[in-house]
Protein backbone atom coordinates (compact mmCIF):
# COMPACT_ATOMS: atom_id res chain seq x y z
CA UNK A 1 0.00 0.00 0.00
CA UNK A 2 1.33 3.14 -0.64
CA UNK A 3 2.58 5.24 2.44
CA UNK A 4 0.32 8.11 4.21
CA UNK A 5 0.76 11.48 2.70
CA UNK A 6 0.85 14.71 4.42
CA UNK A 7 0.96 18.44 2.97
CA UNK A 8 3.12 21.11 4.95
CA UNK A 9 2.56 24.38 3.14
CA UNK A 10 5.57 27.25 4.21
CA UNK A 11 4.28 30.21 3.35
CA UNK A 12 7.48 32.43 3.38
CA UNK A 13 7.26 34.76 0.92
CA UNK A 14 3.32 34.99 0.06
CA UNK A 15 1.99 35.53 2.62
CA UNK A 16 4.43 35.58 5.84
CA UNK A 17 2.74 37.29 9.61
CA UNK A 18 3.94 40.88 8.44
CA UNK A 19 0.98 43.39 8.10
CA UNK A 20 0.01 45.20 4.85
CA UNK A 21 -0.58 48.68 4.77
CA UNK A 22 -2.85 49.01 1.74
CA UNK A 23 -4.38 46.38 -0.66
CA UNK A 24 -3.05 45.25 -3.97
CA UNK A 25 -4.25 42.83 -6.64
CA UNK A 26 -1.49 39.80 -6.08
CA UNK A 27 -1.91 37.63 -9.24
CA UNK A 28 0.42 34.57 -7.85
CA UNK A 29 -2.11 31.75 -7.58
CA UNK A 30 -2.42 29.51 -4.95
CA UNK A 31 -1.32 25.45 -4.19
CA UNK A 32 -3.76 23.39 -2.72
CA UNK A 33 -3.61 19.55 -2.32
CA UNK A 34 -5.81 16.84 -1.22
CA UNK A 35 -4.66 12.62 -1.49
CA UNK A 36 -4.18 12.60 -5.01
CA UNK A 37 -3.68 15.66 -6.38
CA UNK A 38 -2.39 19.18 -6.45
CA UNK A 39 -4.66 22.30 -7.78
CA UNK A 40 -3.08 25.25 -8.80
CA UNK A 41 -5.46 28.00 -8.23
CA UNK A 42 -4.78 31.22 -10.68
CA UNK A 43 -6.09 35.03 -9.80
CA UNK A 44 -7.51 35.42 -13.48
CA UNK A 45 -8.52 33.08 -16.11
CA UNK A 46 -5.54 31.51 -18.14
CA UNK A 47 -4.35 28.36 -20.76
CA UNK A 48 -1.08 27.89 -18.73
CA UNK A 49 -0.31 26.27 -15.49
CA UNK A 50 3.49 25.06 -14.31
CA UNK A 51 3.69 22.60 -11.59
CA UNK A 52 7.87 22.60 -9.96
CA UNK A 53 8.89 19.96 -7.56
CA UNK A 54 11.97 21.06 -6.03
CA UNK A 55 13.68 24.07 -7.48
CA UNK A 56 12.47 22.75 -10.91
CA UNK A 57 9.61 21.98 -13.35
CA UNK A 58 7.91 18.98 -12.92
CA UNK A 59 4.89 19.62 -15.36
CA UNK A 60 3.33 21.88 -17.83
CA UNK A 61 -0.29 22.07 -19.37
CA UNK A 62 -1.79 24.44 -21.89
CA UNK A 63 -5.29 23.93 -21.61
CA UNK A 64 -7.41 24.41 -24.94
CA UNK A 65 -9.46 27.41 -23.03
CA UNK A 66 -8.74 29.51 -19.93
CA UNK A 67 -9.53 28.33 -16.74
CA UNK A 68 -8.69 29.45 -13.06
CA UNK A 69 -7.48 26.13 -11.62
CA UNK A 70 -5.58 22.89 -13.09
CA UNK A 71 -5.22 19.93 -10.82
CA UNK A 72 -2.08 18.13 -11.21
CA UNK A 73 -1.66 14.04 -10.42
CA UNK A 74 0.50 14.10 -7.44
CA UNK A 75 2.18 10.95 -8.88
CA UNK A 76 4.07 12.02 -11.40
CA UNK A 77 6.45 9.81 -14.18
CA UNK A 78 8.35 8.58 -10.96
CA UNK A 79 5.58 8.05 -8.44
CA UNK A 80 8.20 9.52 -5.96
CA UNK A 81 5.78 12.20 -4.28
CA UNK A 82 8.26 13.54 -1.11
CA UNK A 83 8.87 17.14 -2.49
CA UNK A 84 8.49 20.72 -2.32
CA UNK A 85 6.23 22.00 -4.43
CA UNK A 86 5.16 24.93 -5.91
CA UNK A 87 3.08 26.31 -9.51
CA UNK A 88 2.99 29.56 -11.24
CA UNK A 89 -0.06 30.07 -14.22
CA UNK A 90 -0.09 32.22 -17.25
CA UNK A 91 -0.10 35.91 -16.95
CA UNK A 92 0.19 38.22 -19.67
CA UNK A 93 2.41 37.08 -22.02
CA UNK A 94 4.66 35.49 -19.95
CA UNK A 95 3.90 34.18 -15.98
CA UNK A 96 3.12 34.93 -12.50
CA UNK A 97 5.43 34.47 -9.54
CA UNK A 98 5.88 30.91 -7.66
CA UNK A 99 2.68 30.53 -5.25
CA UNK A 100 3.26 29.43 -1.74
CA UNK A 101 5.23 26.45 -0.71
CA UNK A 102 3.59 23.00 -0.37
CA UNK A 103 5.81 20.14 1.26
CA UNK A 104 5.03 16.73 0.25
CA UNK A 105 6.26 14.12 2.66
CA UNK A 106 5.26 10.73 4.38
CA UNK A 107 4.33 12.07 7.97
CA UNK A 108 0.77 11.07 8.33
CA UNK A 109 0.02 14.30 10.85
CA UNK A 110 -1.60 17.12 9.97
CA UNK A 111 1.00 19.85 9.88
CA UNK A 112 -0.15 23.21 11.87
CA UNK A 113 -1.52 26.07 9.61
CA UNK A 114 -0.45 30.03 9.12
CA UNK A 115 -1.93 32.77 11.29
CA UNK A 116 -1.52 36.38 9.82
CA UNK A 117 -3.04 39.68 10.66
CA UNK A 118 -5.24 42.09 8.86
CA UNK A 119 -4.68 45.11 8.04
CA UNK A 120 -2.58 45.79 11.48
CA UNK A 121 -1.48 43.80 14.84
CA UNK A 122 -3.12 46.27 17.09
CA UNK A 123 -6.85 46.88 18.16
CA UNK A 124 -8.07 50.75 18.87
CA UNK A 125 -11.87 52.18 19.70
CA UNK A 126 -13.87 51.69 16.13
CA UNK A 127 -10.51 49.92 13.98
CA UNK A 128 -12.14 46.09 13.45
CA UNK A 129 -9.25 43.65 12.57
CA UNK A 130 -8.90 40.21 10.88
CA UNK A 131 -6.81 36.98 11.65
CA UNK A 132 -6.34 35.07 8.58
CA UNK A 133 -5.76 31.06 9.20
CA UNK A 134 -4.58 29.01 5.68
CA UNK A 135 -3.56 25.48 5.62
CA UNK A 136 -2.53 23.39 3.09
CA UNK A 137 -5.78 21.88 2.23
CA UNK A 138 -9.42 21.71 1.03
CA UNK A 139 -12.45 20.81 3.34
CA UNK A 140 -11.16 21.17 6.39
CA UNK A 141 -12.19 22.99 9.66
CA UNK A 142 -10.64 25.81 11.52
CA UNK A 143 -10.48 26.78 15.19
CA UNK A 144 -9.31 30.54 16.68
CA UNK A 145 -8.09 29.93 20.34
CA UNK A 146 -6.68 32.53 22.46
CA UNK A 147 -3.94 32.07 24.97
CA UNK A 148 -5.80 31.74 28.49
CA UNK A 149 -8.77 30.62 27.54
CA UNK A 150 -10.05 27.34 28.17
CA UNK A 151 -12.33 26.79 24.95
CA UNK A 152 -11.72 27.74 21.24
CA UNK A 153 -13.20 31.33 20.44
CA UNK A 154 -14.53 30.87 17.17
CA UNK A 155 -14.85 27.10 14.54
CA UNK A 156 -14.97 28.27 10.86
CA UNK A 157 -15.30 26.05 7.88
CA UNK A 158 -12.79 26.80 5.22
CA UNK A 159 -13.42 28.15 1.76
CA UNK A 160 -12.64 26.87 -1.25
CA UNK A 161 -9.21 28.66 -1.12
CA UNK A 162 -8.24 25.99 2.13
CA UNK A 163 -8.74 29.70 4.54
CA UNK A 164 -10.66 30.80 7.43
CA UNK A 165 -10.76 34.70 8.63
CA UNK A 166 -11.91 35.60 12.30
CA UNK A 167 -13.12 38.81 13.48
CA UNK A 168 -10.59 40.62 16.49
CA UNK A 169 -12.68 42.58 19.36
CA UNK A 170 -10.10 41.84 21.93
CA UNK A 171 -6.23 41.86 22.54
CA UNK A 172 -4.30 38.67 23.32
CA UNK A 173 -2.14 35.90 22.10
CA UNK A 174 -3.60 34.06 19.61
CA UNK A 175 -3.58 30.89 17.51
CA UNK A 176 -5.21 28.46 15.05
CA UNK A 177 -5.52 25.13 14.61
CA UNK A 178 -7.68 22.68 11.87
CA UNK A 179 -8.62 19.38 11.47
CA UNK A 180 -9.46 17.27 8.00
CA UNK A 181 -13.83 16.23 8.03
CA UNK A 182 -12.84 12.94 7.98
CA UNK A 183 -9.43 12.81 11.22
CA UNK A 184 -10.62 13.15 14.64
CA UNK A 185 -7.34 14.72 15.59
CA UNK A 186 -6.56 18.43 14.82
CA UNK A 187 -3.55 19.41 13.37
CA UNK A 188 -0.96 21.00 15.71
CA UNK A 189 -1.05 24.95 16.43
CA UNK A 190 -0.33 27.76 14.55
CA UNK A 191 2.74 30.18 15.50
CA UNK A 192 1.19 32.55 18.12
CA UNK A 193 0.08 36.05 16.39
CA UNK A 194 0.28 38.51 19.36
CA UNK A 195 -2.92 41.57 19.52
CA UNK A 196 -2.32 44.60 21.14
CA UNK A 197 -4.73 47.33 22.52
CA UNK A 198 -3.71 50.21 21.91
CA UNK A 199 -5.33 53.81 23.82
CA UNK A 200 -4.30 55.83 20.06
CA UNK A 201 -2.88 54.66 16.89
CA UNK A 202 0.94 54.49 16.69
CA UNK A 203 2.44 57.38 13.99
CA UNK A 204 2.92 57.40 10.67
CA UNK A 205 6.01 58.10 8.11
CA UNK A 206 6.29 62.00 7.34
CA UNK A 207 9.01 62.13 4.25
CA UNK A 208 9.59 64.55 1.53
CA UNK A 209 9.08 64.13 -1.76
CA UNK A 210 12.05 65.59 -2.87
CA UNK A 211 15.99 65.09 -1.90
CA UNK A 212 15.40 67.10 1.40
CA UNK A 213 16.17 68.61 3.79
CA UNK A 214 18.09 71.34 1.17
CA UNK A 215 18.23 74.72 1.73
CA UNK A 216 15.04 76.56 0.40
CA UNK A 217 14.79 80.15 -0.32
CA UNK A 218 11.38 82.35 0.30
CA UNK A 219 8.65 81.83 -2.09
CA UNK A 220 9.70 77.79 -2.82
CA UNK A 221 7.29 75.37 -2.97
CA UNK A 222 7.75 71.27 -1.02
CA UNK A 223 5.68 68.40 -1.22
CA UNK A 224 5.45 66.36 2.17
CA UNK A 225 4.26 62.80 2.17
CA UNK A 226 2.42 61.09 5.02
CA UNK A 227 2.32 57.52 5.17
CA UNK A 228 0.04 55.65 7.62
CA UNK A 229 -0.01 51.72 8.78
CA UNK A 230 -3.18 50.99 7.51
CA UNK A 231 -5.70 52.52 4.74
CA UNK A 232 -8.63 54.75 4.72
CA UNK A 233 -7.59 56.75 7.45
CA UNK A 234 -8.24 60.98 7.69
CA UNK A 235 -5.02 62.91 7.48
CA UNK A 236 -3.11 65.86 9.24
CA UNK A 237 -0.26 68.08 9.14
CA UNK A 238 0.46 70.42 12.17
CA UNK A 239 3.96 72.70 12.19
CA UNK A 240 4.04 72.35 16.27
CA UNK A 241 0.64 72.13 17.30
CA UNK A 242 -1.16 74.08 14.81
CA UNK A 243 -3.32 72.45 12.59
CA UNK A 244 -2.30 73.40 8.51
CA UNK A 245 -4.64 73.88 5.91
CA UNK A 246 -2.84 73.15 2.89
CA UNK A 247 -3.73 71.73 -0.38
CA UNK A 248 -3.69 68.07 -0.54
CA UNK A 249 -3.39 64.92 -2.76
CA UNK A 250 -3.34 61.13 -2.34
CA UNK A 251 -2.36 57.92 -4.86
CA UNK A 252 -3.31 55.68 -2.44
CA UNK A 253 -5.80 55.22 0.79
CA UNK A 254 -2.74 54.70 3.24
CA UNK A 255 -0.85 58.34 2.40
CA UNK A 256 -1.43 62.09 1.41
CA UNK A 257 0.63 64.44 0.01
CA UNK A 258 0.90 67.68 1.88
CA UNK A 259 1.57 70.66 -0.61
CA UNK A 260 3.78 73.77 0.77
CA UNK A 261 3.36 76.75 -1.49
CA UNK A 262 5.03 79.46 -1.11
CA UNK A 263 6.63 78.99 1.85
CA UNK A 264 8.00 82.20 4.12
CA UNK A 265 10.83 82.33 6.54
CA UNK A 266 9.60 80.80 9.87
CA UNK A 267 7.76 78.12 8.09
CA UNK A 268 11.13 75.81 9.03
CA UNK A 269 8.60 73.89 11.01
CA UNK A 270 9.25 71.05 12.99
CA UNK A 271 6.65 69.60 10.79
CA UNK A 272 4.69 66.54 11.93
CA UNK A 273 1.55 64.32 10.46
CA UNK A 274 -0.73 62.00 12.39
CA UNK A 275 -4.23 60.23 10.83
CA UNK A 276 -7.24 58.82 12.28
CA UNK A 277 -9.95 56.69 11.41
CA UNK A 278 -12.99 57.89 9.57
CA UNK A 279 -15.39 57.60 12.66
CA UNK A 280 -16.81 59.90 14.81
CA UNK A 281 -14.78 60.62 17.86
CA UNK A 282 -11.75 58.63 16.90
CA UNK A 283 -8.44 59.67 18.42
CA UNK A 284 -5.37 60.77 16.18
CA UNK A 285 -2.55 59.11 15.93
CA UNK A 286 0.93 59.55 17.60
CA UNK A 287 2.49 61.79 15.43
CA UNK A 288 5.20 61.35 12.77
CA UNK A 289 9.15 62.07 14.04
CA UNK A 290 9.42 65.65 13.12
CA UNK A 291 10.68 66.75 9.66
CA UNK A 292 12.35 70.54 9.52
CA UNK A 293 13.30 72.87 6.54
CA UNK A 294 15.95 74.97 6.18
CA UNK A 295 14.99 78.37 4.53
CA UNK A 296 17.22 81.07 4.48
CA UNK A 297 17.09 84.36 2.27
CA UNK A 298 20.65 85.25 2.14
CA UNK A 299 20.50 88.37 4.30
CA UNK A 300 23.42 87.46 6.80
CA UNK A 301 26.76 86.90 6.77
CA UNK A 302 28.35 84.01 5.62
CA UNK A 303 29.61 81.73 8.37
CA UNK A 304 33.34 80.44 7.74
CA UNK A 305 33.98 76.65 7.84
CA UNK A 306 36.89 75.01 8.40
CA UNK A 307 38.06 70.79 8.70
CA UNK A 308 39.57 69.14 11.17
CA UNK A 309 42.61 67.93 10.50
CA UNK A 310 43.21 70.94 7.82
CA UNK A 311 44.08 68.10 4.87
CA UNK A 312 40.76 68.17 2.46
CA UNK A 313 42.47 64.44 1.01
CA UNK A 314 42.15 62.29 4.14
CA UNK A 315 43.22 59.01 4.14
CA UNK A 316 39.74 56.34 3.74
CA UNK A 317 38.42 55.29 6.98
CA UNK A 318 39.46 58.53 8.73
CA UNK A 319 37.21 60.71 10.63
CA UNK A 320 36.90 64.54 10.01
CA UNK A 321 34.90 67.19 11.33
CA UNK A 322 33.70 70.35 9.54
CA UNK A 323 32.69 73.65 11.72
CA UNK A 324 30.32 76.11 11.26
CA UNK A 325 31.43 79.35 12.86
CA UNK A 326 28.83 81.82 12.60
CA UNK A 327 28.09 85.91 14.56
CA UNK A 328 27.19 84.82 17.79
CA UNK A 329 25.74 82.26 20.07
CA UNK A 330 21.57 80.89 19.49
CA UNK A 331 21.85 80.35 15.89
CA UNK A 332 20.44 77.04 13.81
CA UNK A 333 23.48 75.85 11.37
CA UNK A 334 23.10 73.40 8.33
CA UNK A 335 25.56 71.39 6.85
CA UNK A 336 25.12 71.48 3.04
CA UNK A 337 26.51 68.62 0.65
CA UNK A 338 27.15 69.79 -3.16
CA UNK A 339 27.32 67.20 -5.69
CA UNK A 340 26.57 66.20 -9.40
CA UNK A 341 22.96 65.12 -8.30
CA UNK A 342 22.85 69.00 -6.62
CA UNK A 343 22.67 70.52 -3.14
CA UNK A 344 21.98 68.21 0.08
CA UNK A 345 21.65 68.95 4.00
CA UNK A 346 23.81 66.46 5.69
CA UNK A 347 22.99 67.80 9.17
CA UNK A 348 21.35 70.03 11.42
CA UNK A 349 22.78 71.71 14.84
CA UNK A 350 21.85 73.86 17.37
CA UNK A 351 24.99 74.60 19.55
CA UNK A 352 25.04 76.76 22.38
CA UNK A 353 28.06 78.75 21.27
CA UNK A 354 28.80 79.96 17.73
CA UNK A 355 30.03 77.18 16.22
CA UNK A 356 28.80 73.68 15.14
CA UNK A 357 30.65 70.76 14.58
CA UNK A 358 29.45 68.27 11.85
CA UNK A 359 31.33 64.73 12.06
CA UNK A 360 31.81 62.37 8.93
CA UNK A 361 32.94 59.03 10.33
CA UNK A 362 34.60 56.78 8.46
CA UNK A 363 35.09 58.90 5.16
CA UNK A 364 35.27 56.82 1.94
CA UNK A 365 35.30 57.91 -1.98
CA UNK A 366 31.54 58.10 -1.62
CA UNK A 367 31.88 61.32 0.88
CA UNK A 368 34.07 63.21 -1.59
CA UNK A 369 32.05 66.47 -2.55
CA UNK A 370 32.22 70.16 -1.89
CA UNK A 371 30.93 71.03 1.62
CA UNK A 372 29.63 74.59 2.39
CA UNK A 373 27.22 75.72 4.95
CA UNK A 374 24.56 78.44 6.56
CA UNK A 375 23.12 79.47 10.24
CA UNK A 376 19.53 80.71 10.14
CA UNK A 377 18.05 82.64 12.85
CA UNK A 378 15.25 80.76 14.57
CA UNK A 379 13.56 84.09 15.90
CA UNK A 380 11.88 86.50 13.86
CA UNK A 381 12.40 87.79 11.41
CA UNK A 382 14.00 84.66 10.82
CA UNK A 383 16.48 85.62 8.69
CA UNK A 384 19.43 83.56 7.17
CA UNK A 385 22.53 83.85 6.09
CA UNK A 386 24.64 83.43 2.28
CA UNK A 387 26.69 80.41 2.17
CA UNK A 388 29.89 79.70 2.93
CA UNK A 389 33.16 79.69 1.16
CA UNK A 390 32.78 76.09 -0.27
CA UNK A 391 35.52 73.13 0.62
CA UNK A 392 36.54 70.36 -1.79
CA UNK A 393 36.47 66.93 -0.04
CA UNK A 394 38.42 64.28 -2.15
CA UNK A 395 38.84 60.87 -0.63
CA UNK A 396 41.08 58.46 -3.33
CA UNK A 397 40.69 54.94 -3.19
CA UNK A 398 38.16 52.18 -4.47
CA UNK A 399 34.62 52.08 -2.33
CA UNK A 400 35.05 49.90 1.11
CA UNK A 401 34.07 46.27 0.08
CA UNK A 402 30.47 44.66 1.36
CA UNK A 403 30.80 41.79 3.44
CA UNK A 404 28.62 39.00 1.82
CA UNK A 405 27.64 35.88 4.71
CA UNK A 406 25.02 33.33 3.70
CA UNK A 407 22.28 32.59 6.61
CA UNK A 408 22.12 29.04 6.31
CA UNK A 409 24.68 26.68 6.76
CA UNK A 410 25.22 23.08 4.63
CA UNK A 411 23.63 22.55 1.48
CA UNK A 412 20.38 24.16 0.68
CA UNK A 413 17.76 21.39 0.46
CA UNK A 414 16.04 21.99 -3.17
CA UNK A 415 12.72 23.82 -3.58
CA UNK A 416 13.74 25.80 -0.11
CA UNK A 417 15.16 29.25 0.02
CA UNK A 418 18.41 30.64 0.39
CA UNK A 419 19.03 34.07 1.63
CA UNK A 420 22.60 36.09 1.62
CA UNK A 421 22.90 38.66 3.85
CA UNK A 422 25.38 42.10 1.91
CA UNK A 423 26.75 44.61 4.65
CA UNK A 424 28.43 47.75 4.00
CA UNK A 425 29.41 51.08 5.27
CA UNK A 426 27.57 52.34 3.37
CA UNK A 427 24.06 53.87 3.60
CA UNK A 428 21.18 54.38 1.50
CA UNK A 429 22.37 52.15 -1.30
CA UNK A 430 20.97 49.44 -3.86
CA UNK A 431 22.53 46.19 -3.10
CA UNK A 432 22.86 43.88 -5.96
CA UNK A 433 23.56 39.92 -5.95
CA UNK A 434 25.81 37.86 -8.62
CA UNK A 435 26.74 34.90 -9.76
CA UNK A 436 30.41 34.45 -10.76
CA UNK A 437 30.63 34.40 -14.21
CA UNK A 438 27.20 36.56 -15.21
CA UNK A 439 27.28 40.49 -15.41
CA UNK A 440 23.41 40.36 -14.78
CA UNK A 441 22.24 40.52 -11.17
CA UNK A 442 20.77 37.65 -9.80
CA UNK A 443 18.50 39.72 -7.59
CA UNK A 444 18.82 43.18 -5.91
CA UNK A 445 17.30 45.09 -3.57
CA UNK A 446 17.21 48.74 -1.63
CA UNK A 447 17.78 49.57 1.74
CA UNK A 448 18.25 52.65 4.10
CA UNK A 449 20.56 50.75 6.48
CA UNK A 450 24.27 49.18 6.30
CA UNK A 451 23.06 45.90 4.65
CA UNK A 452 20.12 44.13 3.12
CA UNK A 453 18.88 40.00 2.64
CA UNK A 454 18.90 39.52 -0.58
CA UNK A 455 16.69 36.32 -1.67
CA UNK A 456 16.95 33.27 -3.78
CA UNK A 457 14.09 31.94 -3.84
CA UNK A 458 13.06 28.07 -4.25
CA UNK A 459 16.45 26.94 -4.88
CA UNK A 460 17.06 24.25 -7.52
CA UNK A 461 20.15 22.50 -8.86
CA UNK A 462 20.60 25.46 -11.57
CA UNK A 463 21.56 27.84 -8.42
CA UNK A 464 24.76 25.65 -7.15
CA UNK A 465 27.59 28.10 -7.44
CA UNK A 466 29.52 30.60 -5.70
CA UNK A 467 28.18 34.25 -5.39
CA UNK A 468 29.57 38.16 -4.57
CA UNK A 469 27.45 41.08 -3.83
CA UNK A 470 28.22 44.90 -4.47
CA UNK A 471 26.45 48.01 -3.48
CA UNK A 472 25.64 51.13 -6.32
CA UNK A 473 23.92 54.39 -6.35
CA UNK A 474 21.65 55.25 -9.86
CA UNK A 475 21.65 58.68 -11.29
CA UNK A 476 23.93 61.55 -11.79
CA UNK A 477 27.54 61.20 -9.77
CA UNK A 478 26.25 57.35 -9.37
CA UNK A 479 29.07 54.52 -8.06
CA UNK A 480 29.35 50.43 -8.09
CA UNK A 481 31.44 49.13 -5.29
CA UNK A 482 33.64 46.04 -5.50
CA UNK A 483 32.69 43.05 -5.38
CA UNK A 484 32.40 40.69 -1.87
CA UNK A 485 34.54 38.21 -1.28
CA UNK A 486 32.50 34.87 -2.74
CA UNK A 487 29.82 33.02 -1.05
CA UNK A 488 29.51 28.87 -1.94
CA UNK A 489 26.03 28.09 -2.62
CA UNK A 490 25.92 23.92 -2.24
CA UNK A 491 22.35 22.30 -3.15
CA UNK A 492 21.74 18.90 -1.62
CA UNK A 493 21.65 16.05 -3.99
CA UNK A 494 23.64 17.56 -6.53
Amino acid sequence: MPARVAFLLLWGLIWGPETRAATFFDPRPRLLADSTTLTCQAQVPTQDFELFKDGVVRDHVHLDTPAMEHRFLLAGETGDTHGLYRCRSGFGSGWTQLSNLLEVTEDGSLPPPLLSVEPVSWITPGLNITLLCQGARQGVTFSLKREGDSTFLEVAEAGPDGQATFPVHQAGNYSCSYRTQTAGDPSGPSATVTIKELAVPPPPRLDARDRLPRILKPGASMTLECVAPLSGVEFRLQQGKKDLLVPMSSTSPDRAFFHLNEVALGDSGPYTCSYRLRQEHSAWSRESAPLELVLSDGTLPAPELSAEPPSLRPEPGARVRLRCRGPRAGLRFALVREDTAGLEVRGLLSPPGAEASFELRAVSVVDSANYSCVYVDPAPPFAGSVASEPLELRVDGPLPRPQLRPLWSGAVTPGRDAVLRCESSVPGVAFELLRTGEEEAATSVGAHGPSADLELPYVGPRHAGNYSCRYRVWGPGGFVSELSDPVELLVAGR
